[in-house]
């Protein structure tokens, strides 16, 4: 377990205090967040129900999407709610919140499937689980060739064909956190490799994406 530590105005997440690996990409987080009440929606004795605060926590986060440490799947525990203030903002209480939450970080090397959304004559994006950001450069697709028109393909000389909604295993190239107002990882793919490509589905009940 390491310690770490992260400042996130942005976003509300304040304190980023510990990470354990749970697999190569998951990972269990320790995170305070701020979590703003309105004043106005409060009673006169400015009580509010924990549940109120996890609420919003929740809803808060849906917002954030990911951070430099992974895409915020799911929260697993509220460890504590601490004392609200309203000194960073006149029209709401703070409660800082202690919870862990399990994080998807992608990782170099690693095989993963996504289903192809966009083509253009430099490669292919690719949605894969939280990830929308995962390219596909023609340059990692060896032997394959770009077919303009309607419907834009690469092609195979065997007639394999990569087009829009075809499913992919790809192997991680290369991975960069972008700090921009879509907070994504972006994802260098390639198929460069025995077993990755299009992958067939036939027979199948469906593939976990």
């Amino acid at each position: 377990m390491t310690a770490l530590q992260v400042h996130l105005k942005s976003t509300g997440l304040i304190l980023f205090s510990h990470v354990m690996q749970v697999t190569d990409m998951l990972h269990e987080v320790i995170l305070t967040f701020r979590v703003g009440i309105p004043i106005k929606t409060l009673e006169n004795n400015r009580e509010v129900l924990s549940s109120v605060i996890v609420n919003r926590l929740l809803k808060q986060l849906s917002n954030v999407k990911a951070c430099e440490y992974g895409y915020l799947l799911a929260v697993t525990k509220v460890i504590g709610i601490g004392h609200g203030d309203n000194k960073f903002s006149p029209q709401h209480i703070l409660f800082p919140v202690d919870f862990s939450c399990l994080t998807f970080l992608p990782v170099d090397g690693e095989v993963m499937t996504g289903i192809v959304h966009k083509i253009n004559e430099n490669g292919v994006f690719l949605k894969s689980g939280p990830m929308n950001m995962v390219y596909l450069s023609s340059r990692l697709m060896p032997n394959y060739y770009y077919v303009s028109g309607e419907n834009r393909t690469f092609v195979r000389d065997d007639l394999s064909k990569i087009e829009i909604g075809v499913v992919i295993r790809y192997m991680v190239f290369a991975v960069k956190w972008i700090e921009d107002r879509w907070r994504e990882f972006r994802v260098l793919a390639t198929i460069d490799a025995d077993g990755l490509g299009p992958v067939s589905l036939n027979g199948l009940d469906g593939i976990e994406l």
